[in-house]
């Protein structure tokens, strides 16, 4: 009788410390991989489709429903948008500490559940509807307004567990130390972002059309019923996915590392990394070591052991350190210049769903003699550029970059993300020109074609799919492991801090050009000069684009060690801890 290879055996279990749905060791063949990621990205759709159908028409509701004036709307829009995405901090945060991600993902859908239902009868209901006679009513009723606001707020709570647990769900489908699923998992989220603008798309074309043409109340019962459908789908899928086991908070570690450094600042550094304390690693414990380097030493005290070794094991977290853990911290600390300098993308791309879309109401938007295309429907060429160069960067430039450099990644994560930002830059120089254009055609009585908008969508996309898909997988892969979910949640704050700091930049703007006698920032589009706003985002940009790169040279990246030795690494040229670093 043949017998079993010991190796081939263990390669039948997933051994990273997941679960499966019963508390088990996985088996590789049955749970995981794109068969688990599947029922996920359908969730995902879901709520992309939700999200972006209101996102991409919540100025424009605003000011015909509500009649808010431009400026009042569009920070009304940034806010909400900037709720929804700093709220994921704390959906993170419960998730990684005390619920876990599968059922932080479910509570979070049912309060997004509500708030689409909320939405609908704020609509329907006669006494919550805008007014007795919604297309002519000149100011809606305060009722509706609250209940409305109520509604999209939910909205926002239902996302902050939602987006951050969903992501990192997906993402702890695909075993890291398995060759074939690593590189899936280096696909997953391209792909991802492939069926969140599938989302985006039908969102902002046929939804949008059906506000358009027929009501908003009619788009949100399919909201509301497409989401209770794919809540359904997610649960269904129970049986294949792996499961991480939340263990207490992730800063509480980070906090010790702190006290520790503090508590014996005066203790001189040891002379070699052999005396800082390591926990002795054993079969049985699946914690990943980080190899030591040498920034921000003053942690490392930390680590120090004193009295001679005596009773390591027994000293107070609060005293006592390990390695790993002081390398965690280190790589919170080396990841704020990164989300810092990421903002003033995030404020450009912040213009995408707010004063681009309002640009293209005031265009000529027909096709043919009878169809006119809705205004938010323009934001499906951004969805399709993100598209189109996920596909390229992941079926030809990572097999071709591959080839040319060994690196598993193509290139690394902040030369992705940088790309990206030149992008960024030409769009809001492409935008300027165009609107300049516009004002210019105003003045002569006569309208620009809205498809003079598809060149900055489109750029704009191209470099979502190198910036945003690049932040998405830096603050995943980055953090520590215990705080994957967070780690999500610190990518959508930057968009989040984003919005908050146009809505910030358009007070100001508006109130140091008006001191000149005429805001850049006026009651309407075609009394406005956004196209001097447009200029002022690309040097800003630009001159981000400088400071980012100066601390993406100077990055270490995260360095995974397979023995239980305080090792010394060779920083700043592995993005992946594994490869030329790995010991």
């Amino acid at each position: 009788m043949e017998k079993m290879n010991p190796e081939d055996d263990d390669m039948k279990w997933v051994h990273d410390s997941s679960v499966d749905h019963k508390g088990r060791v996985p088996l590789r063949a049955s749970t995981g991989s794109w068969k688990a990621a599947f029922f996920i990205i359908a969730i995902e759709f879901s709520e992309r489709l939700s999200y972006f159908g209101i996102a991409t028409s919540l100025v424009l509701y605003l000011t015909k429903v509500m009649h808010q004036d431009l400026k009042t709307a569009a920070r009304n829009v940034n806010y909400w948008t900037g709720v929804t995405t700093l709220m994921p901090l704390f959906g993170g945060f419960i998730a990684d500490a005390y619920l876990g991600r599968y059922s932080t993902v479910f509570a979070s859908s049912i309060a997004y559940l509500m708030g689409l239902v909320l939405l609908t009868l704020s609509w329907f209901l006669p006494s919550l509807k805008p007014c007795d006679h919604t297309m002519t009513c000149n100011e809606p009723r305060k009722i509706h307004e609250v209940v409305f606001f109520v509604a999209i707020y939910s909205i926002s709570i239902g996302t902050g567990g939602h987006k951050p647990s969903l992501e990192s769900f997906g993402a702890d489908q695909f075993d890291e130390d398995h060759v074939e699923e690593r590189k899936q998992k280096m696909s997953f989220f391209n792909w991802w972002n492939c069926a969140l603008c599938s989302g985006l798309i039908l969102g902002v074309t046929l939804i949008v059309y059906i506000q358009d043409n027929l009501n908003w109340g009619a788009a949100d019962i399919i909201f509301t019923g497409v989401m209770a459908i794919s809540l359904v789908v997610f649960v269904v899928g129970r049986p294949f996915y792996r499961y991480r086991i939340p263990c207490g908070s992730p800063l509480t570690p980070m906090l010790q590392v702190l006290v520790a450094a503090i508590s014996k600042r005066k203790l001189p550094y040891p002379s070699s990394t052999d005396q800082l304390y390591e926990v002795a690693k054993s079969p049985g414990n699946k914690k990943k070591f980080l190899c030591h380097t040498k920034k921000l030493r003053f942690l490392d005290k930390a680590a120090i052991i004193e009295n001679d070794g005596n009773l390591v094991e027994k000293q107070s977290p609060w005293k006592l350190v390990n390695v790993t853990t002081v390398e965690e911290m280190k790589l919170l600390i080396n990841m704020i210049p990164i989300w810092i300098f990421t903002i003033p993308f995030g404020v450009s791309v912040a213009q995408t769903s707010t004063f681009f879309i309002k640009q293209s109401a005031t265009m000529n938007r027909k096709i043919g003699k009878t169809f006119e295309l809705p205004p938010a429907s323009i934001f499906t060429v951004a969805a399709l550029g993100m598209i189109i160069s996920v596909a390229i960067y992941d079926k030809i430039l990572v097999p071709m970059l591959r080839k040319i450099n060994q690196n598993e990644r193509g290139i690394n994560i902040l030369q992705r993300i940088g790309f990206g930002m030149l992008f960024t830059i030409i769009t809001m120089i492409v935008a300027a020109i165009v609107e300049q254009k516009r004002l210019e055609a105003i003045k002569k009585e006569s309208l620009m074609s809205v498809f003079w908008l598809v060149p900055q969508f489109l750029i704009i996309g191209f470099g979502d799919g190198f910036t945003l898909v690049g932040l998405q997988e830096y603050f995943y892969d980055q953090v520590p492991d215990s705080m994957r979910s967070l780690g999500i949640a610190f990518y959508l704050s930057v968009i989040g801090a984003a919005n908050f700091i146009s809505s910030m930049l358009i007070t100001l703007v508006d109130h140091m050009t008006m001191k000149n006698g005429k805001s850049w920032i006026g009651k309407d589009l075609n009394s406005s000069r956004l196209d001097k706003f447009y200029w002022l985002l690309a040097g800003m940009t630009t001159v981000n684009l400088f400071l980012f790169v100066f601390f993406a040279r100077r990055y270490s990246y995260k360095n995974v060690q397979k023995v239980a030795v305080v090792v010394d690494s060779y920083e700043g040229k592995s993005d992946y801890g594994r490869g030329e670093n790995e010991v």
